[in-house]
């Protein structure tokens, strides 16, 4: 199914995301000062309660799967968007990105980055409601990547030689330094770029590239492309603050690869199985063979998350524990 909800709610909704947008782009635009790590609590806290409240107007006025369902991919888009932190801290650092200026990057970029994803989004969901056979694809690359974050943890750094962010620095001319948070200024009676817009080009780059991982996961708890292109918009949006907020813990998290593996090795499975299902297979020999629900599913994710910084948390200290003993 493409989506149930009428033209008017889509409309409404992108206009709603759209004043989100813009408000908070007026918002970096005066602020003349570092994010700390206050105002990263408070929009951190601002952005799921917005989530929050969409959920419960989707509970409200759309009794039944989508509130579950947006519930469940939001928390999951938002958990595998936390992996992407680390590619925002190796391009912050690789492009030296002053302080002042992170925050304008990071918002500008991962709004491009958003609205190319709407496309493969709803792409995807059209082919999906043609195409069957493409869930047991979509299950397969989700297994495959499950097995791939739990055995190559450190494989994002490889971001910083991408080939589109060397073609977009030769592209485009630009100059040495940075000038504010502008992203274009005039140098030599020219007007060039700042490295500020090659730093938003990858940060935008880097989030379409991780999309290949988190798309097709949602796409395992529903095929409803508003609600996939809602939660996406929400955790996205949100992931920026989060940025400045958990920056300096992303390195303690030490199972967090285990735990998005862990995740997307469930969706994976779950995607299959209904795959199986939809082709009226429900047994194979004697097993029969279950249908996840989305409040199962629900339950799973933020039960493996729960436990993942538990036990990324409570490592250095059992560590610590038996050096001392």
């Amino acid at each position: 199914m493409f989506t149930h909800f009428p033209l008017v709610v889509w409309l409404a909704t992108i206009a709603g995301l759209i004043a989100i947008v813009a408000l908070d782009m007026t918002v970096i635009a005066r602020r003349q000062r570092t994010v700390t790590m206050r105002d990263a609590l408070i929009w951190v806290g601002v952005y799921v309660s917005l989530a929050a409240l969409f959920a419960a107007g989707l509970y409200l006025f759309a009794p039944g799967p989508p509130g579950g369902q947006f519930v469940a991919g939001y928390i999951t888009e938002y958990s595998l968007s936390v992996d992407n932190l680390f590619v925002f801290v190796i391009i912050m650092a690789r492009f030296s990105v002053p302080a002042l200026a992170q925050d304008k990057a990071l918002y500008v970029g991962i709004v491009g980055s958003l609205l190319l994803r709407a496309v493969f989004i709803v792409a995807g969901a059209g082919v999906l409601a043609l195409a069957d056979w493409m869930f047991y694809l979509f299950g397969a690359l989700l297994l495959y990547t499950a097995v791939r974050v739990a055995i190559s943890p450190d494989e994002d750094a490889d971001f910083r030689e991408n080939i589109l962010i060397r073609a977009l620095s030769r592209a485009i001319p630009t100059t040495r330094d940075y000038d504010g948070i502008k992203v274009f200024t005039r140098s030599g009676g020219r007007r060039m770029a700042t490295p500020l817009l090659i730093v938003i080009g990858s940060i935008s780059i880097a989030n379409v590239v991780f999309a290949l991982d988190s798309l097709p996961a949602i796409f395992g708890l529903t095929q409803d492309a508003y609600i996939i292109v809602t939660a996406n918009a929400f955790a996205l949006m949100g992931l920026r603050q989060l940025f400045f907020l958990v920056g300096n813990l992303l390195e303690k998290l030490t199972y967090l690869n285990v735990g998005l593996a862990a995740i997307l090795g469930f969706i994976g499975v779950k995607l299959i199985l209904e795959a199986l299902h939809g082709s009226h297979v429900t047994r194979i020999g004697p097993v029969h063979l279950p249908m996840i629900g989305i409040t199962t599913s629900l339950i799973v994710i933020v039960s493996v998350l729960a436990i993942t910084a538990a036990a990324s948390f409570a490592a250095p200290l059992f560590k610590r524990r038996r050096e001392a003993g």
